[in-house]
């Protein structure tokens, strides 16, 4: 599994930050970043939550 962040949608709202610091990171452009290449074993079910709970939609999972 992968995500990736909208950087067009994207409004530093953090949310994923706080669910999964150490998948996701703000950018000094403030923009979410993903820090992963591919979502660790077991922390499928976080990063989804995250993807849920972004209030701007801006984080898309890819399920490879």
């Amino acid at each position: 599994m992968r995500v990736e962040v909208d950087r067009d949608l994207c409004e530093s709202n953090a949310v994923c930050v706080g669910i999964a610091p150490d998948i996701f990171d703000l950018g000094d452009d403030d923009l979410a970043r993903v820090l992963v290449d591919e979502v660790p074993q077991g922390r499928e079910d976080e990063v989804r939550e995250a993807v849920g709970l972004c209030p701007k939609i801006a984080l898309k999972l890819h399920e490879d």
